[in-house]
């Protein structure tokens, strides 16, 4: 009953809205005429005013009209509506004048201009106070739950800080307080943004925190670059307060940004490295135009790979995939994205020749991109031969359906794992770097390795694991307290990849720059604290000891296989060092053989045989089972 009350309520807005505006405009008009003519003349005046008062008023309400200023939510309303009530006014005013002087009623034009400065005022005056109501609502709301909000502080004073203090303080339903600002700009220190004080620069950040109790902190520099935001995380993280961050300068410019749009700060903020300036006109050359295919284009660097490729606008964009649901996600994403594009998703195992092998009959792609394999390294301990099959037959199916059906460009995703492998997944990759340097001497395709570490934030990585387990309370837990990892985040690889692609003449193994490793008990510290907990205090870091397999250090590069620079300076190229194609398939029909035996233990010497750098750790080893 109550909400059909408040609909009923909500039909009558606009008419009781038109009624008024239509009293204030013709109170407009009579205190224009008693404040033009003494007291005895207006009397005459006013009932002269009572012949043409409909005229005007209809004249000023389909101006209002037209100026939709009845299709204004007015207790938001901002410096936009304002300028279309004025504008309304002045053009309702000239047309009554125009009126008048056509109809010769006799209304002077000083009487007509009085009346728009009235008009101006009482309909701008009324609609700026469904904004005080609001704010003052609002603020007795805030005042009555103040020790129930959460105290934030807010890093940058521009536009976007503006944008997100309104909010806090015009929310009904915010949960935050707006406390103090910071910003390195010492001619706003001290001062005032819609009555939040900017007490301080990023120096001050640990002592303000500490002083006003601050629980969030929202960083507001939707511009900021890469160097100053991690600098500022690093103050930030030491103050055991949540940290957020705003979208984009391009939504700010927008207008978009609200408090629903804040994000919670990720590790790859703290990377702090430079946005990769890519070339382009040399991507673009081998993919605009062309027919491209994508093996596990539905996983996390595969899915990254169709997006960055629909930029480039290829003829069609084949995504290939054994995994239907992230397929179907990244179809619907590509096509609501780029509704132009060819875009054909395809279900099927690399494991299926035949399947392959109709797929590259019909479609003819011209860039292969071979992103499908297993990753996780301890569940490949545990299937070596599920390893085996998927990486390397299924790389030797799409690699020799690109040689037989004339590919141009053969692209296989690698990791550092296959250097001097310790596990059966980084041999398998290596494997898979064997078969394409090795095709690649026999072939008329140019095929190519790309080889870089973890990538975060990627199905199975570390940081989804580190943040569902602290949605459960903890422990988080990390191997070792000593193991570090290469990381990159999942665009900068693709664009990489992309970049490498570029630079393919045949055999390469591209090595990226990974940066500096990265120890990943510090990586568990930063994302608990980034969250505003304490670590080992409010959220416990439990080391669970090595996995098999696993080691303490990555390596990218070979010890022989040396290396030479590209024209980018994140990608470097290590020189072929396998080339027998012929001794490979044989090796390959081993493999092929033992697996049909099922002897695991056969298949691991048989690995070692194949890739001499593989090194099993014998302590590491446990029961394996298929």
């Amino acid at each position: 009953m109550e909400v059909r009350k408040i609909k009923d309520l909500g039909k009558w807005k606009k008419p009781i809205l038109i009624l008024i505006d239509a009293v204030l405009v013709n109170l407009s008009y009579i205190l224009a005429l008693y404040f033009r003519y003494n007291f005895s003349t207006f009397k005459n005046f006013a009932s002269n005013y009572k012949n043409i008062a409909i005229i005007v008023t209809i004249i000023y309400l389909i101006c209002f009209y037209l100026f939709k200023l009845y299709e204004s939510i007015w207790s938001y309303a901002s410096i936009d509506e304002f300028m279309l009530v004025i504008g309304g006014c002045l053009v309702a005013n000239l047309v009554t004048m125009i009126f008048l002087h056509v109809s010769s009623y006799g209304v002077a034009y000083g009487v007509s201009i009085i009346a728009c400065a009235f008009s101006i005022l009482f309909i701008v005056g009324f609609r700026i106070s469904f904004r005080i109501y609001g704010r003052f609502t609002s603020i007795l709301d805030c005042n009555a739950n103040k020790n129930k909000l959460k105290r934030v502080m807010i890093i940058g004073a521009g536009a976007a800080a503006s944008i997100v203090i309104r909010e806090m303080k015009n929310n009904n339903q915010n949960k935050y307080l707006p406390v103090a600002l910071i910003d390195d700009d010492n001619y706003k220190v001290r001062k005032n943004v819609l009555g939040v004080k900017v007490m301080g620069t990023r120096s001050d950040i640990p002592r303000i925190a500490k002083e006003k109790a601050i629980e969030n902190i929202i960083i507001a520099i939707p511009s900021i670059s890469q160097k100053d935001k991690k600098e500022i995380l690093d103050i930030c993280k030491e103050t055991g307060c949540k940290i957020q961050i705003i979208p984009s300068v391009y939504e700010v410019i927008d207008g978009k940004t609200s408090l629903n749009q804040i994000r919670d700060v990720d590790i790859e903020d703290l990377l702090g490295r430079k946005s990769i300036q890519l070339d382009m006109k040399g991507i673009s050359d081998y993919i605009k135009g062309k027919c491209i295919m994508v093996t596990g284009g539905g996983g996390s660097i595969g899915s990254e790979l169709c997006r960055q490729i629909s930029k480039f606008k290829p003829r069609t964009l084949i995504i290939f995939d054994i995994y239907e649901n992230n397929a179907y996600d990244i179809q619907n994403e590509l096509r609501y994205k780029y509704p132009k594009l060819d875009l054909k998703v395809l279900i099927g195992s690399v494991r299926d020749h035949k399947r392959l092998s109709y797929i590259f009959n019909k479609y003819s792609p011209e860039v292969v991109f071979h992103a499908a394999a297993h990753k996780h390294v301890p569940l490949m301990e545990d299937s070596p031969m599920e390893a085996i099959k998927n990486n390397v037959f299924g790389t030797f199916n799409v690699a020799s359906c690109a040689d037989k059906f004339g590919v141009e460009r053969f692209v296989l995703i690698s990791t550092d794992k296959a250097v001097n492998p310790t596990n059966v997944m980084g041999a398998t990759k290596r494997m898979c770097e064997m078969i394409i340097q090795s095709m690649d001497k026999v072939s008329s395709t140019q095929f190519v390795a790309v080889r870089f570490g973890n990538v975060l934030g990627s199905n199975g990585s570390v940081i989804p694991l580190f943040k569902k387990q602290m949605a459960h309370g903890g422990p988080v837990t990390v191997t070792h307290k000593e193991i570090t990892r290469f990381f990159m985040t999942i665009p900068e690889a693709s664009q990489l990849v992309l970049q490498a692609g570029a630079f393919a003449k045949g055999g390469e193994i591209f090595v990226l720059d990974m940066g500096e490793p990265v120890k990943i008990y510090d990586l568990a510290c930063d994302l608990i604290r980034l969250s505003g907990f304490e670590p080992n205090k409010d959220m416990h870091i439990k080391i669970s000891g090595l996995r098999p397999g696993e080691k303490l250090y990555e390596e990218l590069l070979m010890s022989e296989e040396g290396l030479t620079n590209t024209k980018h300076e994140k990608i470097f190229i290590g020189k072929p060092t396998f080339s027998d194609i012929h001794e490979l398939k044989a090796h390959i029909m081993e493999l092929s053989s033992i697996i049909e035996g099922d002897d695991v233990e056969k298949l691991i010497l048989k690995i070692g045989e194949i890739v001499p750098t593989y090194q099993r750790k014998v302590e590491d080893e446990v029961a394996v089972s298929l």
